[in-house]
Formats: C-alpha cells, structure tokens, sequence
C-alpha cells in the first residue's frame, strides 16, 4: 500500500511539471496604432489592375452590406448571428476579427436606427444573451452536447453546431415566422455552452494558394522537435486534400468558408448551402423528434432557393457574382497587415523577441513564413512569402482550452495554429475571446495533454526582460 502512495505522488509530480509554467507579470502594451499598418487593403497587385481593384471593391460592398429579409439585400434568417459580414470582421478594418460587441444592436429592419430597450433588440423579438457584452467580444455560441428530454445534457450525443443568437420573428418583413432563441441561460447552467469569435481574414488569399507538398515538408522538417510538438493536418471529405480555413481548419476554401458562414451567420441560402439553416435541434438532432423550421419561416424572402445566386442579368463581372463569390474575391485579395519593427518597445526589444520565439519553441507550430504556388489570380498571390506564422496545422491544446467540439478530423481540444499575422491590432483572442491580454494567451497554452506545455516551461523560464521583448515582438506583428 505504501509503495501504490508513492507511485501515485510520483506520477502527480511527472503530471505536473508537464503542464505549462506560469507566464510572468510582464505587461501587454496593448492593441498597436493603425499607423502604416495597410489592414485591410488590397494586395498591391490588385490595386494595379482595374478589373481586380473593381472586384475587390464590389466585394467589400457586400461584405459590409446589412441584410434583410426581403428588398434589395434579400435572405437575411430565419435565424441569424448578424446580419452582415462587416459587422462581425471589423477589427482593426473590414475583413478583421472580433470588434467589441456593441454591433449587436443592429439586427433590425432598419440598422441605422436600431437602439436598445429593456434588453429587446428594437423591432424583433430578441433579447441580447447574457454572454454579450458592450464591451466583449463578437460571440457565436455552440452545445457541445444536446439535451435529454429532461433537461439534463447527454454526454454521449455530441452537438457542437451552431445556436444562432437571434431570429426574424417579430420583424416587419418576417410575418409569420414564430421562432424562440435558443435556451442559452440553461446551456450556461449546465456547463454545456462553449464560444467562437471572427478569424481574420487579412492574408487568406496567401494562405489558401500554399501547396499541400509545401505544408506536408514543413510538417516533416518539423518532426522530431525538442518541445514534443506532433501536429496534424484536418483534411476536406471530398477530395482528401488538406483543408485550412476557420478554427479547426475544417473549410477546404474560402468559397466554402463564405457560403458557409453565409448560411449559418447570416441564415442566407446559397448556390453551397442552398436551404434555410434550423438549429441541430430542430434538424433531427440528438433524436429531438423536430422535423426542421416551420412552414411559416421557409422562403421568406419569396424569391425562392437558393436566395444568393449567379446573376445572369449581370452587366459585368462584379454585378454577375454571386454575394458568396464576392465575399470570397474580397477575403482572397486582402493584403495581410504590416508589421512594425519599433513599435511596441523599440526595434532591438522586437529583433530580440523575434530570436526568443524560435528559440523557446513557439516557431515550431507558428511556422514565421511559407511559399505560395503559381497563381492566375492575381501577381501579389504567386511564388509570395506568405509571414503567416501558422503551419495550418491542428494541434492538441489541452483540457484548458478544449472546447468538446469535433470538427472534420479535428477533435474537442485540437485547433488550427492560429496564423499571427495582424496580432498586434486584435481585441480579444483565443478560439472563444476569453481575454484581451496576450500574457493570459500565453499561460492559457498550457495544461493538461497541451502540446504547447514544454514551450511555455521554456518561455517561463525566461528573464521578466526577454519576457517582455516577447510580448512586444508578438504585438509588433
């Protein structure tokens, strides 16, 4: 009995000093000044050609559009997050990642006017869930798990689909649709309610146009690391090849990461998606019994499905596209973000930082740059160096960020090395913006099953000096 005590101290021990070290109290300068940073701007090759430029001005159009309903931007619903692209992607520019939450407000017939009563959304029946704040993060909202009957989570029927935050039921333009909000107050109580914010997109073009044999390379030239880094690839279902786009890297394209998230952010119906989104419940989901939306919320719009398509009445490229081809020529021609080498802490503290981060590790899954393939779409996406600082690879994390949700090959505490490029001018971070200091970021890689754990020991074991060169190199970026 006595030697199954110490085996069992022994182990805890092991156990332990495999987790990630607490980051010191080093300071976060903060989200860095917009000056020469060029977010949210074209590739300098678009800018150069008129039919390019014009596509990519078409695109932010509609990528800042606000839907409705019905009119001139038909589709919006039955059940929705935003009703445009631009509201969730605003930060520091178009395209970007999570500004603070205050967009929420606008989900009305008429956005510009929309305010705030008694907690309702004006014109809707909506009220803005507890998880989002004037001052938090862009939240989507997910269920791991479904419900029993009873109310109680079922732990052995995995969900993990989107709970759109608010419905057209009450709208003007939506008579006849009776839908609830999900019940996310008992989500909350059951500990069954996990959060997503925006990605970036700034860059998505470059990272889209890297080959397969160029991810694969860099995998192998990676194997065998001193930190115990294993990664892997999410692969798309139809054709094997690797897929790249969104948390989990589950979207093989950006065509398939517009429609989708035309679809279930915006409950637009498209040429990918080409029906309206019920909730998982509501679909057939964790036996529900539910038989989809009601007849009274289908085909609102009254154009019929899908409701973005090609135009054929088109006058030009751009007026022929579809809303998700131009969401996706936009993302594509998005130039990534220039980084500073002075600001924050001088350029010796960011010359520094930059060294430490290989040397600790971090390099490892944050490959600092990788090279495009040939392209024909535009000059600025073929044979570039892509500064991503991604392998594109999914990674375990850890019981301290799993989040129980699956996605493709990708499972509950595995997530897409989040490319770093633009890092200086985010808000929140983290798959769920947990936090906006990029200290918490840090120790938040390390616990239990992170394969982050002997980077961080590496970078806790730093001087408070080299930690903040870290920091500033990160913000820097």
């Amino acid at each position: 009995m006595t030697r199954r005590n110490i085996s069992v101290v022994t182990l805890t021990i092991a156990a332990l000093l495999l987790v990630g070290t607490a980051f010191a109290q080093v300071t976060d300068p903060g989200v860095r000044s917009s000056t020469g940073v060029n977010a949210g701007q074209p590739l300098a090759s678009v800018s150069a050609n008129a039919n390019d430029l014009a596509f990519f001005n078409a695109g932010l159009g509609q990528f800042n559009e606000h839907q409705t309903v019905t009119g001139d931007n038909v589709g919006l619903g039955p059940r929705f997050n935003l009703d445009s692209c631009g509201g969730c992607h605003s930060q520091p520019a178009p395209g970007g990642t999570s500004p603070s939450a205050n967009v929420f407000p606008n989900v009305g017939p008429n956005p510009q006017s929309q305010v705030i009563a008694n907690g309702t959304v004006s014109s809707s029946t909506n009220t803005i869930p507890s998880f989002v704040t004037a001052t938090g993060p862009v939240r989507e909202a997910r269920f791991p798990f479904f419900f029993n009957a009873n109310g109680t989570v079922n732990l052995n029927s995995p969900n993990g689909g989107v709970e759109d935050l608010f419905t057209v039921s009450g709208r003007a333009d939506a008579a006849g649709c009776s839908l609830t909000q999900p019940g996310f107050t008992a989500a909350a109580n059951a500990n069954n309610l996990i959060f997503r914010i925006p990605t970036p997109t700034f860059g998505t073009g470059l990272m889209a146009n890297i080959d397969d044999s160029t991810l694969l390379k860099n995998q192998a030239a990676q194997a065998g690391n001193a930190f115990g880094v294993a990664g892997a690839f999410n692969h798309n279902g139809n054709d094997g090849t690797i897929s790249r786009f969104g948390w989990k890297a589950q979207n093989k394209s950006l065509l398939i990461f517009a429609g989708e998230a035309y679809n279930v952010e915006m409950g637009v119906s498209n040429e990918l998606f080409t029906q309206d989104r019920p909730l998982p419940g509501e679909d057939g989901g964790g036996g529900s019994g539910q038989t989809g939306l009601p007849t009274g919320c289908l085909n609102l719009a009254h154009v019929g499905y899908p409701e973005d398509i090609t135009h054929s009445n088109g006058t030009s490229a751009s007026t022929s596209a579809s809303d998700v081809t131009l969401f996706a020529v936009f993302m594509e021609d998005l130039a990534p973000p220039t980084p500073s080498t002075t600001v924050p802490g001088g350029s010796t503290s960011i010359a520094r930082g930059r060294t430490l981060f290989t040397s600790v590790g971090c390099a490892v899954c944050h490959t600092p740059s990788l090279t495009t393939q040939p392209s024909q779409l535009t000059a600025g996406l073929s044979n570039a160096t892509a500064n991503l600082f991604s392998d594109l690879e999914v990674h375990h994390m850890g019981t301290g960020l799993a989040d129980n949700v699956s996605q493709g090959g990708a499972g509950g505490d595995q997530f897409r090395t989040a490319p770093l490029w633009g890092l200086g001018q985010r808000i929140f971070f983290l798959h769920d913006g947990r936090t906006n200091n990029l200290v918490t970021v840090i120790n938040a890689h390390g616990s239990n099953g992170s394969e982050a754990n002997a980077s961080l020991n590496a970078a806790a074991a730093l001087s408070l000096t080299d930690q903040q060169n870290l920091i500033n190199f990160l913000r820097s970026l």
